[in-house]
């Protein structure tokens, strides 16, 4: 069973949250409903990315490596799919 990372994305606070799943709809609707914490101050999200890995394990690499940049225009790159992950 594969797995995703996701990319979530506040209007509100003009903010992204990227996190992994094997299910990012149904991620999305535990984001803007019942967690409480980093996600709960800026609902609603809005999943604006998502791709399939093989597994958990190489899903949660490119989950690690995305967060390592700590860097906007990298994460929007990754969005418009001007980078390969």
């Amino acid at each position: 069973m594969g797995c995703f990372v996701y990319i979530l994305k506040s209007e509100s606070a003009d903010k992204y949250y990227i996190g992994c799943s094997s299910n990012p709809t149904r991620r999305l609707e535990f984001h803007n409903s019942k967690e409480k914490g980093f996600t709960s101050r800026y609902r609603p999200w809005e999943l604006i990315f998502e791709k399939e890995y093989p597994s958990k394990e190489e899903a949660l690499k490119v989950e690690k490596k995305i967060k390592s940049w700590k860097s906007r225009k990298m994460t929007e790159r990754v969005i418009n799919r001007e980078i390969q992950i």
